[in-house]
């Protein structure tokens, strides 16, 4: 190619991309979000108005007992919360983010149609029973089936939809377009989970509602239009998107970190400050850090042909960059940290039980109006956002006054409290239950479980309000301790992983549910987990769960310690009370001590 050839092309390509820059500057924006908002509130509003009286339908309708029934339940959940981790991967490996959502919400929407179907259809489903006098009829493999399909379907679309929907509007916001960007990014992020809020609080109070006072026809029925909804919405505003193209996969980048580090395995570690460590051209990451010393082996140059003149690796299965080691290398650190919050997880999962306790209580608010038995968990949203307001308008402003500087709580100590309260809750609400127990009891109502007692259903609130407050503390915590702790580029990762936390919770609640009910009943003894909550001891099941809180606390304790002064990435001009200032260092810094 001559000097006017090369000319000509460079020109060419500068057009091109000129082009191409006005042609995204026709696409995305704040049009779209309405638009991305409304798909992932509708779905939010469909799913979890589906799991919150879902046991009442099991128990009723397909005949399950108390345990199978929340055991069920609770392995939904975990899917639920899973998938998005999976629809991460797939989503930035393959599919790309629009196609994910899209796929998402068609795939929740056959889900959702397909559980009305067994609400509108007998032959899809056993007969009716009396939930609290067994034997019933047991659901046929189809009829188990379709219940199962039904489950597994919205479960996969969930994945799609919530495991993209944020990256995807944040996506629409080009900042060539506003100079502003960052407060236009700020008000999406805010309105985003305003909208996911209000969704819980209307699938929790309006849904539930409609089950029951209206039956599972319209009740399920609803839920499936909003789906409908979801999917139409999104796909009508498809023109307007930004549909950024699929990049490098950072889970992939991990795995290769473990690959060629085993490769490796019986190399020599280069002296410090070697120049045999591949880093990524333009990176800050120059030379990895001393902890977990066997992956530095992944980015050992061995030979100067596993690099291109480019400076890439030529195979990145066998040469991976110090950056990549990293980012494996804070990834494990969290890791234990993170576990402690499953068990906040499991106590807060613990959701069935109390629409049994409330279903035997008297919900009435007025003489005319009565609060549905799974409506309660308003509360726990109540008592999140009250104290969110409370801590962030009034509580840190104040100290801040008063100390004359600017006064915040560090993250780690957040979370600490949160599993504390965690603790306490499951205290309050199994003494509750012994109460309410004793009381059914005294009344006569040892084997009637359908019997109303005298006794109001607002005794339940107060462990739903500890429930929210330890989540404000320990899950937004969490949350905020991943995003600061992990590289921009970990983003991904670090808004999944309390996600991943509540599905493993999930799977843990039914294997320690399975447990108790298993070991703790005997011959014409019920177990503490019975289908007749009177027979039943739940509050000797929620006492056992407060002490593994307490045990878990000890363990956040360790953690805490062993994970050492750390930095915080977003407040970056403040110096957390247990980090030494001399450890304050700037995001990206290659020599920071892991």
């Amino acid at each position: 190619m001559d000097e006017t050839e090369s000319t000509n092309y460079a020109l060419e390509s500068e057009m091109g991309k000129q082009e191409i820059a006005q042609g995204r500057r026709r696409k995305g924006g704040l049009i779209t979000m309405p638009f991305i908002i409304a798909n992932e509130a509708f779905e939010k509003v469909s799913s979890y108005g589906l799991q919150a009286y879902m046991i009442i339908y099991l128990m009723k309708y397909y005949g399950m007992s108390s345990t199978k029934g929340t055991n069920l339940c609770f392995l939904w959940t975990a899917a639920t919360n899973f998938t998005p981790t999976i629809g991460a991967f797939l989503a930035d490996s393959y599919l790309g983010r629009f196609l994910t959502i899209a796929l998402g919400s068609l795939i929740s929407l056959l889900g959702t149609i397909l559980l009305w179907l067994t609400a509108m259809i007998p032959k899809l489903r056993p007969p009716m029973c009396n939930m609290y006098a067994p034997p019933c009829t047991s659901a046929s493999s189809s009829q188990y089936g379709a219940l199962i399909s039904a489950f597994t379907l919205i479960s996969i679309g969930a994945g799609g939809v919530r495991s993209s929907s944020l990256a995807f509007g944040a996506d629409q916001l080009d900042k060539r377009d506003d100079p502003n960007n960052k407060r236009v990014l700020e008000s999406f992020f805010g309105w985003y989970y305003v909208s996911a809020t209000v969704s819980v609080l209307i699938a929790v109070t309006g849904i539930v509602y409609i089950q029951d006072h209206k039956g599972y026809k319209i009740g399920f029925g609803i839920p499936a239009i909003l789906m409908f909804l979801s999917a139409f919405l999104f796909l009508l505003a498809s023109p307007f998107y930004i549909k950024l193209p699929v990049t490098r996969s950072l889970f992939t980048g991990l795995a290769q970190v473990i690959v060629v580090s085993f490769k490796n395995r019986k190399l020599a570690l280069p002296p410090p400050n070697s120049a045999w460590y591949h880093s990524q051209k333009g990176s800050l990451y120059t030379i990895p850090s001393d902890r977990l010393r066997f992956l530095n082996k992944a980015c050992i140059i061995r030979n100067p042909e596993d690099v291109t003149s480019d400076g890439i690796a030529a195979n990145p299965w066998n040469l991976c960059t110090v950056e990549q080691v990293e980012e494996l290398k804070i990834l494990i650190r969290v890791i234990p940290l993170w576990s402690t919050g499953i068990m906040l997880s499991l106590n807060t999962s613990q959701t069935t039980f109390p629409i049994l306790q409330a279903s035997t209580m008297d919900r009435h608010l007025t003489s005319n109006f009565k609060i549905p038995a799974g409506s309660y968990t308003v509360f726990l949203l109540i008592g999140l956002t009250g104290w969110i307001f409370i801590y962030d308008r009034i509580l840190i402003p104040f100290a801040s006054k008063m100390r004359g500087k600017p006064v915040r709580i560090s993250t780690k100590v957040r979370m600490g409290i949160g599993l504390f309260i965690s603790c306490i809750s499951m205290v309050v609400a199994g003494t509750v239950e012994h109460f309410r127990r004793k009381k059914a009891i005294k009344e006569g109502f040892l084997n009637n479980p359908q019997a109303v007692l005298d006794m109001s259903a607002m005794w339940l609130v107060p462990q739903y309000l500890l429930f929210g407050l330890a989540d404000a503390f320990n899950a937004i915590g969490q949350t905020e301790f991943y995003y600061s702790e992990f590289p921009k580029t970990m983003s991904s990762i670090g808004s999944s992983l309390f996600g991943l936390g509540m599905a493993v919770a999930n799977l843990l609640a039914s294997l320690v549910l399975s447990i108790v009910d298993k070991y703790t009943k005997g011959e014409g003894k019920e177990s503490w987990v019975s289908s007749n909550i009177n027979k039943g001891h739940y509050d000797y099941y929620y006492w056992l769960l407060a002490v593994l809180s307490f045990i878990n606390l000890i363990y956040f304790f360790f953690c805490s310690w062993a994970y050492g002064p750390y930095v915080d990435r977003i407040h970056e001009n403040t110096v957390e009370e247990d980090q030494p200032a001399e450890n304050v260092f700037k995001p990206g810094t290659p020599n920071r001590v892991f």
